[in-house]
């Protein structure tokens, strides 16, 4: 065993100190010191955990590819000790910076693995959340039949042994399939018991994120009543106090797009929407996600060229991201009469999975 060095010691402090003020990308770089110390030092599981942590960070700063290197590198150059709990940790980290990215089979893949490795008793929390992963991707891929079975699945492994957060963040990605699946009464039950076990004293970037998920899921199923604002209000609030990626932020935005539009507003809908389809720099599945409400704020302004344009966007981010059903909703879109109202099922189902 070995003695931990006070190089190390301080820097692991850092580290941990920067994260849990949302400092992540100072909190990444006193995880990567850490691990140079320990990997100096001959401590391979110190290694481990603190470039674990560093690619955590790196995941939360929007950093996909990098998070995603370190990640493969804990898959395989882990000393030869790494145990399947923390291989499987391993591979739902990838499958998220691999989701970041627009790179949904990947995802996928990585987010199966974890599960598989993860089936037993024992491993109940690491599976809780490799579930999610897996739920999340196959979500933002639009296979929406085979997200809802998983999320059935993922019911079924709640328990009170599950921490209490993480069972309201497995809430959350079921809630958020459900919308997605037109059944709003369970989605508003899921999203409720998700709402019990979050609180901005406990952790304000998860309410943040949460408030900003469930408001999105709302207003794609045409839920635009004062609960809606008010998530939307309150992850607003909570990002101007802590601070948000890029993506974050031009969620808000679109979220904010999206309740503007509902209200009767395209044109002002149409102003946001624009800035974010040509400056947003942002995952293809949400870039598809905007390029498609544009679209819709256009037919609402009757200008069907512009709208045209949008949607055709709309389907080619959605290929690139490998999401082939949402991209063919968007042409089906396009080729109905851009916009008959026997088409409004689509649209509920064209809004992008938030990570969680």
């Amino acid at each position: 065993m070995h003695s931990v060095s006070p190089l190390y010691a301080a820097a692991e402090l850092k580290a941990h100190e920067f994260r849990s003020n949302h400092a992540f990308a100072e909190a990444a770089s006193s995880a990567q010191r850490a691990a140079e110390i320990a990997l100096r030092d001959g401590d391979s599981a110190s290694w481990w955990n603190m470039t674990f942590l560093q690619a955590q960070n790196l995941l939360d700063v929007d950093r996909f590819d990098d998070c995603a290197n370190l990640a493969i590198g804990l898959l395989t150059d882990a000393f030869g000790q790494c145990d399947v709990h923390d291989l499987a940790r391993a591979h739902v980290l990838l499958a998220r910076a691999r989701q970041g990215s627009g790179l949904l089979d990947s995802a996928a893949a990585e987010a199966r693995s974890a599960v598989d490795l993860t089936n037993s008793e024992t491993d109940v929390d690491v599976n809780v959340k490799a579930r999610q992963a897996l739920i999340a991707v196959l979500a933002d891929a639009g296979k929406l039949d085979e997200a809802w079975s998983e999320s059935k699945s993922l019911a079924a492994v709640i328990s009170d042994e599950v921490d209490v957060q993480l069972a309201g963040k497995a809430f959350w990605v079921i809630g958020n399939v459900a919308f997605l699946c037109d059944n709003v009464e369970e989605g508003l039950r899921f999203h409720e018991l998700a709402a019990s076990t979050f609180s901005p004293a406990r952790d304000l970037d998860i309410w943040a994120k949460f408030n900003k998920a469930s408001a999105a899921m709302r207003l794609a199923a045409n839920v635009a009543d004062p609960d809606t604002l008010r998530c939307i209000e309150r992850a607003e609030l909570a990002t101007d106090v802590i601070g948000g990626s890029a993506n974050d932020l031009l969620l808000l935005r679109r979220n904010r797009a999206h309740w503007t539009f509902l209200a009767g507003d395209a044109q002002s809908a149409v102003v946001i929407l624009e800035d974010i389809c040509e400056t947003g720099t942002t995952t293809p599945q949400n870039m598809g996600d905007a390029c498609f409400l544009l679209g819709r704020a256009y037919l609402a302004t009757d200008n069907k060229v512009a709208a045209r344009r949008a949607l055709a966007n709309s389907a080619a981010h959605f290929e690139s991201a490998g999401a082939p059903d949402r991209a063919q909703q968007a042409r089906d879109f396009l080729k109905s009469e851009l916009g008959r109202e026997s088409y409004w099922s689509r649209l509920r189902r064209t809004v992008s999975f938030d990570r969680n």
